[in-house]
């Protein structure tokens, strides 16, 4: 999220009258990230977040991820809340680039988290499990499946002191099995580059995870599998090969009864 693209006056006129925005107090370029041009949008309305997609992003694309904020947002989980256009659609645009606009979040990310932090965001990974979750009849071998986020990373998670005050960047949601995302989710945040899992931190994101949606038998069995599978996959998109065999099994042997509680 960075400023690539200028906005005339005649474009940000554009923008305002697309979201029926009263009167447009202040607008301010954001400098982070390095993908998308994004502004922040001071309003009588309130403060919104004005993202300019610069790499080829498809309307159905962003719909998707709009109908999933939108579900969430409903259910008290906390992310961004989109804004339609006037008439119904989830971009306009403005500056020869396609436009999505959604409410401020507080808040921000943060490249360390301690236990704390790591529980806040387990009951919300659960959250958004649970409201996206398929209701398909399946039996009690299945590894339950459903929407997942995709991209629980700490750039897309803010926080408010230990709390999750907003997750952002929706536009990876896929259809997985829930155990991949939570194994995602412990490996980015609890796992050390030896294999090894921060077994605090570890257990703080299941706990937080389990006071809202409760593991079930067969994903307690199945996760030191996907705990290693997630381990060989960011090793190897790091291009950390050379003793990636070793460093999985390690990730796998971490995942004692005393993280699984």
């Amino acid at each position: 999220m960075a400023v690539f693209t200028e906005l005339s006056d005649e474009d940000r006129q554009s923008i305002t009258a697309a979201y029926g925005f009263r009167s447009l107090l202040s607008v301010i370029g954001i400098a982070d990230g390095d993908s998308e041009t994004t502004y922040l949008f001071r309003a009588k309305e309130g403060e919104f977040i004005v993202t300019l997609f610069e790499n080829g992003a498809q309307p159905l694309d962003l719909e998707r991820a709009f109908e999933t904020m939108e579900a969430l947002y409903r259910k008290g989980v906390p992310c961004p809340k989109p804004l339609r256009t006037h008439d119904g659609k989830a971009t306009c645009r403005a500056a020869g680039r396609l436009v999505a606009v959604v409410s401020f979040v507080p808040g921000s990310s943060s490249t360390t988290a301690g236990a704390a932090k790591c529980r806040s965001l387990g009951r919300v990974m659960a959250q958004v499990h649970i409201v996206l979750e398929r209701k398909a009849k399946c039996t009690s071998t299945d590894l339950p499946s459903g929407a997942v986020h995709g991209a629980l990373v700490h750039e897309n998670i803010f926080f408010l002191g230990d709390e999750v005050s907003g997750v952002i960047n929706f536009r990876l949601r896929h259809d997985d099995t829930l155990l991949s995302e939570v194994a995602d989710v412990i490996v980015g945040w609890a796992g050390e580059s030896n294999g090894e899992l921060n077994k605090e931190r570890a257990r703080a994101l299941l706990q937080g995870y389990e006071e809202v949606r409760r593991l079930t038998g067969v994903e307690k069995e199945a996760l030191p599998g996907f705990i290693m599978a997630s381990t060989s996959k960011r090793l190897a998109s790091q291009k950390e090969k050379t003793f990636l065999p070793e460093i999985a099994m390690v990730a796998y042997r971490s995942v004692t009864p005393d993280i699984l509680g």
